[in-house]
């Protein structure tokens, strides 16, 4: 079996018109899952990060098992009122609109290279925003790393300044 092949096609989720990726599948597999958690903890420690940040919520259970795995802190992203302690935001803009993600203050160093783990990139902008949160406390952006990269939706032409590394690509919808 492919890896691809793991990943599950749902036509018209969460709209019409969008063709949702589906990883329970590979969740529900604890061999592939593991495989892909292994990749991604390569990935992280050839970067020699410091830090593993995940944004919610499917970045969680990626982030957390390679933090998990390679004893990193893990610091978490969320949408703002969600974090119960001190926090700075970043809002970024959407195809249409704004949206808002917040990080603890206190969650990066100055100076720690953080990898910025996710389940997909898609155009980037959740990525892009996490980095900018790295970068405002002050941490170094290591790289990026996914389960699976819609490549036809151009995510690291926004990420063009940091390493992008992931298993799966699908090239097309």
């Amino acid at each position: 079996m492919e890896l691809r092949d793991i990943v599950r096609d749902v036509k018209d989720f969460p709209k019409p018109g969008i063709v949702f990726k589906d990883i329970t599948p590979l969740l529900a597999n604890p061999q592939l899952f593991a495989y892909v958690v292994d990749r991604l903890a390569d990935f992280t420690q050839q970067k020699e990060s410091d830090v593993v940040l995940a944004a919610e919520a499917r970045g969680y259970l990626f982030g957390a098992a390679v933090a998990y795995k390679l004893g990193l802190p893990l610091v978490i992203v969320r949408k703002p009122g969600k974090l119960p302690y001190k926090t700075i935001s970043h809002t970024y803009e959407l195809e249409y609109g704004t949206d808002t993600l917040e990080i603890h203050e206190d969650a990066i160093r100055k100076g720690q290279r953080v990898m910025l783990v996710d389940d997909l990139l898609a155009t980037g902008g959740t990525v892009e925003a996490c980095a900018e949160l790295v970068e405002k406390l002050g941490g170094v952006v290591a790289g990026c790393a996914f389960f699976i990269e819609l490549s036809f939706l151009k995510g690291r032409q926004k990420l063009k300044d940091y390493e992008i590394f992931s298993l799966v690509d699908f090239e097309s919808e």
